[in-house]
């Protein structure tokens, strides 16, 4: 529809939009446009000569939703597209209406240490069989199946905390939604 604010959704990383939205992407679509984004690399994206970020990637927002004419949306992030829907709203706060940050993080110690011991030992041959099918059934080529896995692992490898004033400056009404494992208890 062509109607109300446009919501754009932003995948997991190592993922595609199908795999993290695809099961609910037509609910969400019956009443609100949705722009399904997939991240430099990712699926059905090209990739270019250059690391993945999160500030990059929605720095790539910001510029989608410029081409599209649209000057606000509600951005949806799902884990490391949460991550990228958060530096969209710190970064280009003009293009953010509304923010759903699900199941992700802004501090590294908000994340158990076994996720970084994983991430240090991430590997193609390792990453879940789904994600790899899924992306070789958008893009089936597996040399790009494993620069996407790398830059992601790399990506994760560098991550550094979001400072608390960058937190702090959205201003765009936000929900935060934790899975089950992200919800730390005493």
């Amino acid at each position: 529809p062509e109607r109300g604010v446009p919501l754009v959704l932003l995948h997991g990383g190592g993922s595609t939009i199908d795999v993290t939205w695809g099961r609910i992407l037509p609910f969400l679509a019956r009443d609100r446009r949705v722009i399904a984004v997939e991240e430099q690399a990712h699926g059905r994206t090209s990739d270019r000569n250059a690391p993945v970020r999160f500030e990059t990637s929605a720095d790539d927002v910001a510029v989608l939703l410029q081409h599209l004419k649209i000057e606000q949306a509600d951005l949806f992030g799902f884990s490391n597209g949460a991550s990228v829907a958060l530096q969209v709203a710190i970064r280009h706060p003009q293009a953010v209406r509304k923010l759903v940050f699900a199941s992700s993080l802004t501090k590294k110690d908000g994340a158990q240490p076994q996720l970084w011991q994983v991430i240090e030992t991430a590997d193609i041959s390792n990453m879940p069989q789904p994600l790899k099918d899924a992306f070789l059934k958008v893009n089936p080529d597996p040399v790009k199946l494993k620069t996407m896995h790398d830059k992601d692992a790399e990506r994760m490898r560098h991550f550094t905390d979001v400072p608390d004033a960058d937190v702090r400056s959205v201003r765009a009404p936000t929900l935060v939604l934790l899975g089950d494992r992200d919800i730390v208890k005493p």
